[in-house]
């Protein structure tokens, strides 16, 4: 009987966890203020005077949302990151904690890059989802391998995912030094170019062919769209969410533990190796070291910040891209080092991650839901 209650419990809370507007809503925004308030302390301790600080923080928004060019780079830097993130957060909703999004990215992106150069011939609409395609089974593959694991041996995912983060990496040094991946006559670590016909198209060159905004981010708000629609309107979403809450339960349920740890990680290695692809195929048009920027790390943060929900990724990636863009204005105009934005995004990380703290120092702020109902 006991066993049949927790099964109840965890299938219950499973089927009604679609929204929750203070995990959702008023952590991550109160985390964001906080963070501000103690990022301008932190500025004021290093000698940046008051005026210097709201110098900083308008060059920062003036950066990020204050001109079309700076939208335009917002939006660029978010999608990746985002991409990333919609990943790692159905991992978090499978109970699985995938740190291997780097790795995912980096492997993803070299698939793609290699399918962009090596098909000749071929048109727009066929090449470029061959190279998108291509991101996305090599992703896939590469979290896959971690998730089998896990299924098949107990190891655990964050060690498998982490050191599969440090083989991407040096495969990456090594295949770009060698054929068929170098670009013929360079001897520095770097790919052939990515053909015309597999680059994401540029949306706003009509208005200024500077504006490196791609289709990326269309992809982006589809894949927000279709990981929203898998998790909470499909049965397998359901049993994602309904193993991560209690995995005993789960299985009394008759859901297939190994199955869903397996096919979880392979359909987050996707969306993380179709992150790297935007990257190669929409913003460098090609790979080099580094090419994913970090994106895969900054996405655990943003998958924590928008609480594993694919709405709340989706605006916590525009923070981070906005964070991005704007921290290169804030440097230029006011003088600050970029610095400060790292620090900024690991306050907002602490806070989110400490909803407790949230709660006992701004009590008034929550309770939303039980005076709603209250009120009826």
């Amino acid at each position: 009987m006991r066993q049949e209650t927790l099964s109840e419990e965890a299938l219950t809370r499973a089927a009604v966890s679609r929204f929750d507007f203070e995990q959702l809503a008023i952590v991550p925004v109160l985390a964001v203020v906080v963070a501000m308030i103690l990022g301008g302390g932190v500025m004021l301790a290093t000698g940046v005077t008051v005026p210097m600080i709201g110098q900083a923080y308008l060059a920062l928004f003036d950066g990020s949302f204050g001109s079309l060019a700076a939208v335009s780079e917002t939006l660029t830097a978010a999608a990746p990151v985002t991409l990333a993130a919609l990943g790692i957060a159905l991992g978090f909703r499978a109970g699985l904690f995938n740190i291997g999004a780097e790795g995912q990215m980096i492997v993803g992106g070299l698939a793609a890059v290699t399918a962009g150069f090596s098909f000749h011939g071929l048109p727009l609409v066929v090449h470029l989802p061959l190279a998108l395609l291509a991101g996305m089974l090599a992703g896939a593959i590469w979290a896959a391998v971690p998730g089998w694991l896990k299924a098949a041996t107990g190891a655990h995912e964050v060690i498998t995912t982490i050191m599969l983060n440090l083989i991407a990496v040096q495969l990456t040094s090594f295949l770009l030094r060698n054929p068929p991946l170098q670009k013929p006559g360079r001897h520095d670590p770097i790919s052939a170019s990515v053909l015309p016909s597999a680059q994401l198209p540029k949306l706003l060159t009509w208005i200024d062919p500077g504006l490196r905004l791609n289709a990326g981010i269309i992809i982006t708000v589809l894949m927000v769209i279709l990981v929203y629609w898998l998790l909470f309107r499909t049965t397998l979403g359901f049993e994602f969410r309904a193993s991560g809450l209690n995995p005993p339960a789960a299985r009394y349920a008759g859901m297939r533990s190994g199955l869903i740890i397996v096919v979880v990680m392979a359909i987050a290695g996707a969306l993380a190796g179709l992150a790297g692809a935007n990257q190669v195929l929409g913003v460098l048009g090609r790979a080099s070291p580094g090419f994913t920027g970090g994106a895969g790390f900054n996405a655990i943060a943003v998958a924590l910040l928008g609480r594993s929900h694919p709405v709340g990724v989706l605006l916590a990636g525009i923070l981070f891209g906005a964070l991005d863009a704007g921290g290169r204005q804030m440097q230029v105009m006011a003088g600050v080092r970029i610095d400060l934005i790292a620090i900024i995004q690991s306050l907002i990380i602490v806070f989110v991650a400490a909803p407790l703290l949230m709660r006992a120092a701004f009590p008034w702020a929550f309770g939303f839901n039980a005076r709603r109902q209250g009120g009826r």
